[in-house]
């Protein structure tokens, strides 16, 4: 049986960006929500105007929070497939039937899309600072976990059933995607496997990250998951 597919699609002020990505998403079959984390723009406008699918926070909680009241979207409706997708037009949505693929066979319970893993997909998106961050990170969830993720930070995520019930209750509000990797690595109840996909240019708008907010983050990421393995596994 075809299972039941969500994109969740958090947004903060992605009035250039928003409309291209609806476009492409709907037209594509799959169903989706977009979370408006608290935007200042016209996001709401669009949203409403264009009748999309959405559910509008009353402040703005970050990412974390963001993607998480999507995952309890995903889970009150009975999605069996939760993917988390990107508002500014990174995320190729062609590759989407590549990222269930390993929850359909049952070899994984979340997929990581990764543009590390082919070269012919990797080409020049990331500065050589948040380039040099991401493996850092990836080493060092290495050195901690022994199983190794080549791009541990990519939103472009795809959860099954378990997962989805798993982060509708617990799901990290700060660095969301490294520190629920490394917990979901940490478990022997759940299985992670990285897809080779290719990521695009933003479409529109400006991002948050900066070459000195990577290496800030990277640092801060290092010091969450170093202190979270000197505790218990939360998803156990």
């Amino acid at each position: 049986m075809k299972p039941k597919v969500l994109l969740i699609i958090p947004a903060f002020n992605e009035e250039k960006s928003l409309i291209s990505t609806l476009s492409v998403v709907s037209n594509s079959g799959y169903d989706y929500v977009v979370i408006n984390d608290g935007s200042t723009d016209s996001t709401e406008e669009i949203l409403n105007n264009g009748n999309y699918n959405h559910i509008s926070l009353i402040s703005n909680l970050g990412i974390g929070g963001a993607v998480q009241t999507g995952y309890k979207y995903a889970y009150e409706n009975s999605y069996d497939i939760a993917i988390q997708f990107d508002a500014d037009g990174q995320h190729d949505i062609s590759f989407v039937p590549d990222l269930i693929k390993p929850i359909v066979n049952q070899k994984a319970n979340l997929a990581i899309g990764s543009c590390f893993i082919d070269k012919k997909f990797s080409g020049k998106r990331s500065s050589i600072v948040r380039s040099f961050g991401i493996k850092f990170l990836s080493g060092i969830i290495f050195l901690l976990s022994h199983k190794h993720i080549y791009d541990p930070t990519s939103g472009f995520r795809a959860a099954d059933r378990k997962i989805i019930e798993l982060f509708a209750e617990d799901y990290p509000q700060e660095y969301p995607e490294p520190v629920s990797n490394y917990e979901l690595l940490r478990s022997k109840h759940f299985k992670i496997k990285e897809v080779p996909v290719k990521m695009n240019r933003r479409t529109g708008g400006k991002s948050s990250i900066h070459s000195w907010k990577s290496a800030y983050a990277a640092i801060n990421v290092v010091i969450s998951i170093l202190i979270l393995s000197l505790g218990r596994k939360k998803y156990d």
